[in-house]
């Protein structure tokens, strides 16, 4: 065998090696992704799970979080539990300051500021706004809005006939003492960000709204909020996938 042959088999079996080598490798890979994909997938469903809960400082343990055991909170406490009250905490994201991105299962509502903060503030969510995720922005604000009941609610209660038209801004308005309406481009998408005149609700996914914050909260983010700013609706266990 010349000297060209056995340099040519050397050579092939050298490739086949490495070939053979970057096969293990990315099976190895693939299986790590999978494994860490399901991971964060039971991650998110723990969470998901958890999301329901708070930790009761008399019993010492996590209890789920009732709109029963969230009216008794309330009257007791006068206000909800610390978990959904505003305060500034660290945020990781790369949206620029002023951009406001929901986490409902959670129910957090993050208002980004610089230097790696956001204000987070708690919400209740509403049928209305429960699944829905996207990325639409600001494209009205209103102090006191007019609240227009649905026909559907109208049926269910008709007491409610009286609103057909329109229930004037006020402190019995369920919209509360503000609204943000929430567009895709130039369409209204029915979405809204607004007040309740159920501050206990705060925490729970409830019969009725989208994205409900008790009033003096949703006047500190209509100070703050900008027309035409950014808002991302995360789809369920977004949050620990992206790290905000």
């Amino acid at each position: 065998m010349g000297c060209s042959q056995m340099m040519n088999r050397e050579l092939t079996a050298k490739i086949m090696n490495t070939l053979r080598a970057r096969a293990v490798a990315r099976r190895l890979w693939q299986t790590a992704i999978v494994g860490c994909a399901l991971i964060v997938s039971l991650a998110a469903h723990e969470a998901f799970a958890a999301s329901s809960k708070i930790y009761d400082q008399q019993e010492r343990r996590w209890i789920e979080f009732t709109p029963e055991r969230a009216k008794a909170f309330y009257k007791r406490h006068n206000q909800t539990p610390a978990s959904f009250s505003r305060q500034v905490v660290p945020f990781r994201t790369a949206e620029k300051p002023g951009t406001i991105i929901i986490d409902g299962v959670r129910h957090f509502l993050y208002l980004v500021l610089p230097d790696k903060k956001a204000i987070r503030y708690g919400i209740g969510v509403g049928r209305e706004g429960f699944g829905w995720t996207g990325i639409v922005q600001v494209g009205r604000k209103q102090e006191w809005p007019r609240w227009t009941p649905p026909k559907e609610m109208i049926e269910r209660d008709p007491k409610l006939e009286k609103y057909a038209n329109g229930m004037p801004g006020g402190p019995e308005n369920p919209l509360g003492a503000r609204a943000i309406y929430l567009f895709e481009g130039s369409r209204d998408t029915l979405y809204r960000i607004h007040g309740t005149t159920e501050p206990w609700s705060i925490g729970l996914n409830i019969s009725s709204g989208c994205i409900r914050m008790n009033n003096d909260d949703v006047v500190d983010l209509y100070q703050r909020v900008q027309i035409g700013a950014k808002v991302i609706v995360l789809f369920q266990g977004a949050s620990l996938l992206k790290g905000v």
